[in-house]
């Protein structure tokens, strides 16, 4: 069982960036895609960014131009790179392996943004 570890989340003031990474136990080069997904107090998951196995990316309108996922296929990572950071983007980011047979979600990081 593929297991998927995030790291890299803290507190930081508005405007300044953070890098999530997520590590995964095994290859994540068959994977149909890496994402970020973020949950806020009180709301719902959200997708943030993708990543397909060809490495095309895809973001939420929100982060748009200030986050960016990328990957490391020989280090089985993936990272987010968060710049610009607004308090709204305060939430706890999980890490999520779309893949067969079964997808896998990490344990999530929180990420606080001060004013």
């Amino acid at each position: 069982q593929v297991q998927l570890v995030e790291s890299g989340g803290g507190l930081v003031q508005a405007g300044g960036s953070l890098r999530l990474s997520c590590a995964a136990s095994g290859s994540i080069f068959s994977f149909n895609s890496m994402r970020w997904y973020r949950q806020a107090p009180g709301k719902q998951r959200e997708l943030v960014a993708i990543i397909t196995s060809s490495g095309r990316t895809n973001y939420a309108d929100s982060v748009k131009g200030r986050f960016t996922i990328s990957r490391d296929n020989a280090k089985n990572t993936v990272y987010l790179q968060m710049n610009s950071l607004k308090p709204e983007d305060t939430a706890v980011y999980y890490c999520y392996a779309d893949r067969t047979p079964g997808s896998v979600w990490g344990q999530g990081t929180q990420v606080t943004v001060s004013s």
